[in-house]
């Protein structure tokens, strides 16, 4: 799934460029291109399929020039996860009926890619067993209050790689429940990556959403057709815009999780990618090739590598720069991006990007 706009890393990530297309670690590759090589670990490339924006499909196609137009599949409303996840599942269904799905957004990172492989094939194993629905729970290192929690039946002596049934999802907690959740030990983080069989997703989708299911059913005869792309635009305009959680995950009692601890985050924000950062001995993460740290402690910083920078004097702040847009934050204040970003549009209209 790489259709999502990722505003909080702005002003790296625009609406033209958001973050599953930035090379946002500074190795030389984007999130979307570490998300294909590391799937290519479980799947043939030629299986791969990529479901974006109609607008982003120049950049698919630039940075995975390999993938054959056909499995590039564009969606020209963004409508959430459950429109997204009912198309693809259809027209991968359409062309075998067998298949077993690996859903995976674009925009996360996952370091420990040999735990992630033999995570997702126990999960791959679950969901060809029977008719099981199964996601990866990410074990909590600290109280989160900016992801989902996915609640699992027992906590005996848990272990990476253990398959649970689960009991409830639950929305992002505040502190104090997020520390509950964390205290019990049952609660692991929801990555939002799925593994299912297409045909078992499209059922589920039929029992609990059936007007989606109705709109994308691979009987509908459109899929790998001439007209599949003329029929898909519509059904993305008259679709309810929801989540696969809400539509499926959250009703269907055949849900198993299998419990990962593989070195993972979403990439919210500018504070969760520095955790994942390599820093110097005063915590600053500093991408760019002339960046000066003077008297600055544990700050993120990512600048252009024809940039040189001095920095004297900072504390806990995000410093970046990218197309003549600059933003100095306080890492305290991250949370208020979105609004900040309302203000700028009004002042600086023809400059913001």
């Amino acid at each position: 799934m790489a259709g999502g706009v990722g505003s909080r890393f702005w002003p790296m990530s625009t609406p033209q460029k958001p973050k599953q297309f930035l090379d946002v670690l500074g190795i030389g590759k984007s999130l979307l291109q570490m998300t294909f090589e590391r799937l290519t670990k479980i799947a043939p490339a030629e299986n791969i399929f990529i479901v974006t924006n109609h607008g982003y499909v120049d950049l698919v196609r630039e940075q995975l020039p390999d993938i054959d137009f056909s499995r590039i599949l564009t969606e020209p409303r963004r409508k959430n996860t459950a429109p997204c996840i009912a198309y693809a599942a259809a027209k991968i269904y359409d062309l075998n009926t067998n298949a077993t799905l690996v859903v995976a957004p674009s925009d996360h990172l996952i370091l420990k890619e040999d735990k992630f492989t033999s995570i997702v094939n126990i999960a791959i194993n679950q969901a060809n067993s029977d008719e099981r629905l199964v996601t990866l729970g990410i074990q909590p290192t600290r109280p989160d209050t900016g992801y989902g929690y996915i609640e699992f039946e027992e906590i005996g002596d848990i272990i990476g790689g253990e398959v649970k049934e689960v009991k409830h999802f639950r929305e992002k907690p505040n502190k104090e429940l997020a520390e509950i959740f964390v205290k019990a030990g049952n609660f692991y983080w929801n990555s939002g990556i799925f593994i299912w069989k297409a045909a078992s997703i499209l059922n589920a989708i039929k029992k609990f959403n059936l007007p989606l299911y109705e709109l994308f059913s691979p009987e509908n005869g459109f899929y790998n057709k001439a007209n599949e792309q003329e029929s898909v635009n519509h059904c993305f305009e008259v679709c309810e815009d929801i989540s696969i959680d809400f539509a499926v995950m959250e009703h269907a009692k055949n849900v198993d999780v299998v419990l990962a601890n593989f070195d993972w985050s979403d990439l919210g924000t500018w504070g969760s990618l520095y955790t994942h950062l390599e820093k110097d001995f005063n915590g600053n993460a500093v991408i760019g090739e002339h960046v000066h740290m003077i008297n600055s402690t544990n700050c993120i910083v990512n600048l252009p590598s024809n940039k040189l920078a001095l920095i004297e004097g900072l504390d806990n702040h995000i410093i970046v720069e990218a197309d003549n847009m600059l933003m100095i934050l306080n890492k305290a204040d991250e949370q208020n991006i979105k609004n900040y970003m309302f203000t700028l549009k009004e002042k600086s209209p023809g400059l913001f990007k």
